[in-house]
């Protein structure tokens, strides 16, 4: 073999290489925008799921309730108990209210008139996540 024919192998095989490399590059660009195309497919198909979840529980009833303070006292403290008693509570006056759904804590609030009801109002509602993550 002489030179020049090395030189051309050498050559053609360097062709054939980039040409592999081109086709796994495009194969791998066409799997990626596949796997894109599926992701978005699923997420669609499971907020879709999530919507429908969600109507199922809209008829559900929950208690709302609204926790003004507590404190720990012991029970000959809770005998002696009686009309115009004072118990203090650990919260201070003017901080806002903890709005519970079913004993969970969803909402920080104050308390305002509705016409002769007390009503809440809500100043702060907690991340749906980190409210699931306290269940």
């Amino acid at each position: 073999m002489n030179a020049e024919t090395v030189k051309q192998e050498n050559q053609e095989d360097l062709a054939k290489k980039e040409g592999q490399e081109e086709a796994v590059e495009k194969n791998t660009t066409e799997a990626t925008a596949q796997e894109k195309s599926d992701s978005k497919q699923k997420e669609a198909e499971q907020g879709s799921a999530a919507v429908s979840n969600l109507r199922v529980l809209e008829n559900i009833e929950v208690k709302l309730t609204v926790e003004v303070g507590n404190t720990e006292i012991k029970i000959k403290d809770l005998l002696r108990l009686n009309e115009g008693s004072v118990v203090e509570l650990e919260r201070l006056a003017g901080e806002p209210l903890d709005i519970l759904a079913n004993g969970t804590k969803i909402a920080k609030g104050e308390v305002v008139m509705v016409g002769e009801k007390f009503g809440i109002r809500f100043t702060e509602v907690a991340d749906p996540e980190e409210m699931v993550q306290n269940l």
